[in-house]
């Protein structure tokens, strides 16, 4: 096994725990960035660059009849044949969270029309289901078995919110254990069949799965309700015949206790465990070899990697599975130092590298691309984001360059501060409140001292007032600094009183001037 610390290019938030791989022919593509994706991007899949240990992130497009892909986090992926003998494959996704903590019940499935030396184009189709549709969640697994020349797609374990008629104020984001029923997925007519087994008791989420052939192995996994990561081993045999499809689980023995995990296929019938927890607040360093061979499954450890002092202290730590027997790593950068990484990432080869093209096709027709989330204080916790150095997506001499003065970096414009003591935005819950807003918070500058932005709705502003503030020039001060602004402002000059000299009377038609007595004298006149 060998481990490599590799850089990743252009400072930007993107990734983060719960991020997925898919691997087309030795390509490897990211997706399920932090935040919406951008104008640089629009798609949010990148083609995941790496070259003498420095990692580039290029943009990829869709199709024109592609539909959208959201960024999701810790969904279900897997690679998906019409057949065991198709040299093509696709990716099938389904659930995941959105950047707005909203949980996805989507299956889109993905596909490369075309690629050159410049870009990769996308195909994304959403598949509507019908039947016993499963509900949205996220941290489950999604494999294909084939039988009988059918193909079928299983969908098990997971977590959701609670119900609407338990959710409360304080705890509207919690969630709970799907129920541990088992779905049958037809790709080709969209029909969706639940199953429920006996042998399956508890919900389980961020378990590893393994598919070969007719038959899927559900490993170890976390129990929300109980808190425990039981050392299970489960085999679900699936059977298609012309007629209804059957479903038979079996519980075996030598399971180990893990959640969390990362799976890779080093060959036709080998596979490695690597990462993942084995108690709530302790990662579990050791590696595991799994054999599958005349329908039997064996599980031994195997050689442990010499982790860097960085992986063995740090308390989390995440990736996911590149393919051809490598896995990436992130763990989150050291904030004692004066400028630090937000992460640093490894590679992890655990194969030989003279995989051959038949292993490499093998693996990603068969090996469920597991997506790990984080050991369960993190997986519902605050984001964290990404930053690194380097040049461009794309060289100098290529057309597709990334600007990132063209962007605005999340972690630096600061749309989740907090802008103020009695500050309740945040990036896990916050949902738009004026209709300006998209997928950011509407911000105000205050133009007190050096100047500070604040959220628009932490200070009770009217969308008419916030619009009339952002098309004039007017200086703004916040509820906090707009006492300090009116006592600080120096007051209008006033002008002191003049008493307006007396006129002097003049003769009509005369330019002299009349003295008192001749005026009591032309007033007796007159009179």
């Amino acid at each position: 096994m060998s481990l490599q610390m590799v850089t990743v290019s252009n400072n930007i938030a993107l990734i983060q725990p719960g991020f997925s791989l898919m691997n087309f022919d030795g390509q490897v593509f990211f997706f399920g960035q932090k935040g919406w994706p951008k104008r640089s991007c629009p798609t949010g899949v990148f083609h995941l660059d790496v070259k003498h240990n420095h990692v580039k992130l290029k943009p990829t497009i869709f199709s024109k009849d592609s539909c959208y892909l959201p960024p999701l986090r810790y969904p279900a992926t897997c690679t998906f044949k019409g057949n065991l003998d198709s040299e093509k494959h696709q990716y099938i996704i389904h659930g995941g969270k959105t950047p707005n903590n909203e949980l996805s019940d989507k299956i889109y499935v993905m596909s490369i029309v075309c690629k050159n030396n410049k870009r990769v184009t996308f195909r994304c189709t959403e598949k509507d289901l019908v039947g016993d549709v499963p509900e949205a969640r996220y941290g489950h697994s999604i494999n294909v078995v084939y039988s009988r020349g059918r193909s079928m797609g299983v969908l098990f374990g997971g977590r959701s919110y609670m119900p609407s008629t338990h959710r409360t104020t304080e705890k509207w984001n919690s969630v709970a254990d799907c129920l541990p029923h088992v779905f049958l997925v037809d790709f080709e007519f969209g029909c969706a069949t639940s199953y429920i087994l006996p042998e399956l008791q508890d919900g389980l989420s961020f378990h590893v799965s393994i598919a070969k052939n007719d038959t899927i192995y559900i490993l170890g996994g976390h129990s929300l309700a109980n808190n425990i990561r039981p050392a299970n081993l489960y085999r679900i045999r699936v059977d298609l015949p012309l007629g209804s499809p059957a479903v038979n689980c079996t519980v075996l023995p030598g399971g180990i206790s893990v959640s969390s995990a990362i799976l890779t296929q080093t060959n036709k019938d080998e596979f490695v465990i690597v990462g993942g927890y084995q108690l709530e607040n302790q990662k579990r360093m050791i590696c595991n070899i799994i054999s599958l061979e005349d329908n039997k499954i064996e599980i031994r450890e195997m050689e442990t990697p010499d982790w860097t002092p960085d992986i063995k202290h740090s308390k989390i730590w995440f990736g996911s599975n590149m393919g051809n027997g490598t896995v990436f790593l992130g763990i989150p950068g050291d904030n004692k130092q004066v400028v630090s990484e937000a992460f640093y990432f490894y590679t992890l080869k655990c194969a030989e590298d003279d995989t051959n093209e038949e292993q490499t096709t093998f693996t990603n027709s068969q090996t469920s691309t597991e997506d790990p989330g984080d050991s369960t204080p993190f997986e519902d916790s605050e984001e964290f984001c990404f930053s690194a150095e380097a040049n461009s997506f794309y060289g100098d001499d290529e057309f597709d360059t990334y600007n990132e003065d063209d962007e605005e970096d999340e972690s630096e414009t600061g749309y989740w501060i907090t802008c103020c003591p009695t500050c309740d935005v945040d990036i896990n819950t916050w949902v738009p409140f004026y209709s300006t807003e998209l997928n950011k918070p509407a911000m105000i500058y205050c133009s007190h001292g050096d100047g500070h932005w604040v959220h628009a709705q932490c200070m009770d502003l009217a969308e008419r007032t916030l619009i009339h503030l952002s098309a004039g020039s007017n200086k703004y001060y916040c509820n906090e600094h707009v006492e300090i602004a009116r006592a600080l402002r120096t007051p209008q000059r006033v002008l002191p009183l003049k008493k307006p000299p007396m006129k002097s009377l003049r003769k009509k038609g005369s330019g002299k001037i009349l003295t008192p007595a001749k005026k009591s004298f032309l007033r007796r006149l007159f009179d």
